[in-house]
């Protein structure tokens, strides 16, 4: 999730159905520190990583689990990221590099949404539209394969 979706209820909802989620803190989140792990390595990007439990009264009545929070440099974009996760068993590098993957998919869905033209779906169910997503791709390469063999100055 990112931190723009920064619910507790789904987040608590999640964290009681045995699932664990990764998700960008915001800077004015309240908390209180109750552990701290200072045996990491700054050179592979991690610059803490807490137990924490909310402070906010709000967030602290609809969260009441420790969170673990992870902040990480990615030397790549030059920016802070800081995580929020109820997951305590995996690194937090595990951590940063699942967001990474996350984002990935993020900026593939971006992708489609500015190269493929889908205005309407042929059907809603889960088969209806992963058939739709896949002749709109391969239609699209198919294109993008003509244009570069014809070395055409068209764009796709």
């Amino acid at each position: 999730m990112d931190k723009a979706y920064l619910d507790f209820v789904a987040l608590y909802r999640t964290h009681k159905a045995d699932s664990f989620f990764i998700t960008r803190a915001k800077v004015t989140l309240d908390y209180t520190v109750v552990g701290e792990n200072f045996n990491l390595d700054e050179l592979t990007g991690l610059r803490s990583e807490k137990t924490i439990h909310l402070a906010g009264p709000k967030s602290k009545r609809l969260y009441r689990e420790p969170l673990r929070l992870v902040e990480y440099y990615a030397d790549e974009k030059e920016i802070e990221l800081v995580f929020l996760i109820n997951n305590f068993e995996v690194t937090a590098l595990e951590i940063a590099r699942l967001y990474r993957n996350r984002w990935q998919i993020e900026v593939f869905f971006k992708w489609i949404k500015q190269n493929l033209t889908i205005k309407k779906l042929w059907g809603h169910s889960e088969n209806a539209v992963n058939l739709h997503v896949w002749v709109v791709i391969c239609t699209y390469l198919t294109v993008a394969y003509v244009t570069h063999q014809l070395r055409s100055p068209l764009s796709i």
